[in-house]
C-alpha cells in the first residue's frame, strides 16, 4: 500500500480524538531526521472520548497496525505508511494518521 512514511513526529489519533503515540521507534531508518515506526509497534492512546462500558465500549487504550509497506522494510519488518490500516483495543475502530512528513513515500 503506497503512502508517506510515518515517523515519530507524525500526528496519529483514534477515531474519537485520542492522541496515539508509538511505544517504540525505529532508529535504523530516519525521515527528516526522525526515526520511523515499524508496523509491529503498538501505539498507546490517551484522551479517547469514547465512553466507558456502561455507555459504550471505550475508551481506546492501544492500537495495532495491520498493514504497512510491502516493498520497503527495516529489520525485516514493514514500515508504517499514512494509508495503512489499524485497529484500536477495545473499541475496534481504526487509528488515523492526521499529519505526517510529505517527503518520503514507500510502497
Amino acid at each position: 500500500m503506497p503512502g508517506f512514511l510515518v515517523n515519530v513526529l507524525s500526528q496519529v489519533q483514534c477515531m474519537h480524538g485520542g492522541i496515539a503515540t508509538p511505544t517504540v521507534s525505529n532508529p535504523r531508518v530516519l525521515v527528516n531526521g526522525q526515526p520511523t515506526v515499524l508496523m509491529s509497534t503498538p501505539y498507546q492512546v490517551a484522551g479517547c472520548a469514547m465512553p466507558p462500558p456502561s455507555a459504550g465500549n471505550g475508551p481506546c487504550v492501544t492500537g495495532q497496525w495491520t498493514s504497512g509497506t510491502v516493498r520497503v522494510t527495516s529489520l525485516g519488518q514493514p514500515l508504517l505508511v499514512q494509508a495503512g490500516t489499524s485497529t484500536c483495543v477495545p473499541t475496534g475502530t481504526p487509528l488515523v494518521v492526521m499529519v505526517t512528513q510529505p517527503r518520503v513515500s514507500a510502497m
